[in-house]
């Protein structure tokens, strides 16, 4: 079993940046992918961001490229999501997964594991 605890969501006005974290345990992650998804209530969960655990690729949606980091701590078990540049629109329930097998890494779909979210709320 894997277990994902994000941390880090919080309120803030559009421009800021906030750091999301989450904390992994459980079995290895060296082959697996980690991303990170948001869903609004009543919408899709969508793709953000994910990063292979063993070599460092990451990949990024659209929407947020060029303004979200992704990126990974081997030794804590961790991996973040560096936002800057927040908007509005990116308002939402952003939770990290665990995908240990080899499917698209946009589709939440094919994760294994989830965390419970945690909450980004960005005002105007």
């Amino acid at each position: 079993q894997v277990q994902l605890v994000e941390s880090g969501g919080g309120l803030v006005q559009a421009g800021d940046s906030l750091r999301l974290s989450c904390a992994a345990s459980g079995r290895t992650f060296s082959n697996y992918y980690m991303g990170w998804f948001r869903q609004v209530p009543g919408k899709e969960r969508d793709f953000v961001a994910a990063i292979t655990w063993r070599g460092g690729t990451t990949y990024y949606a659209d929407s947020v490229k060029g303004r979200f980091t992704i990126s990974r701590d081997i030794v804590k078990n961790t991996v973040y999501l560096q936002m800057n540049s927040l908007k509005p629109e990116d308002t939402a329930v952003y939770y990290c997964a665990a995908d240990d097998g080899a499917g698209p890494v946009s589709m939440p779909t094919v994760y294994d594991y989830w965390g419970q979210g945690t909450q980004v709320t960005v005002s105007s």
